[in-house]
């Protein structure tokens, strides 16, 4: 399960079992300047790409579903005219046996928590320069 937000991507890795969705590993990131400014798809792409990153070694060579409340996505890999960076990021996933499915954002709850997430003030102020 991915999803995004104006300010943090989110996602779950699980497996289902007898219909139970059991989660395996959760990370979530909040995104730097540049990526605030993403279109909404590509902030959509960034949290799979982020995701497989992050599940690499659960995931290579397994089919592997992805759960997403934008529909848009899965015509972005038969899509010929996408921008660069997207175009760079389907080929990353390439390596993977993808498949994309919509799930509203009602029923993609742990995700969209893991996206809505946000640093305190307070924290923001502890962090250390070294």
């Amino acid at each position: 399960m991915c999803d995004a937000s104006d300010y943090a991507v989110g996602a779950a890795l699980g497996q289902r079992k007898e219909k139970l969705f059991h989660v395996i590993y959760y990370a979530s990131k909040t995104l730097n300047d540049a990526q605030i400014n993403y279109t909404t798809t590509e902030k959509e792409l960034l949290v799979v790409v982020f995701a497989f990153d992050k599940f690499r070694s659960y995931i290579l060579g397994t089919k592997v579903v992805v759960h997403t409340d934008h529909s848009a996505l899965k015509y972005l890999f038969t899509k010929k005219d996408a921008k660069p960076r997207l175009i760079r990021w389907i080929m990353l996933l390439q390596d993977f046996d993808v498949d994309i499915k919509d799930k509203k954002g009602t029923e993609n709850q742990v995700a969209d928590h893991l996206s809505r997430v946000e640093m305190g003030k307070d924290q923001a102020k502890d962090k250390i320069n070294i």
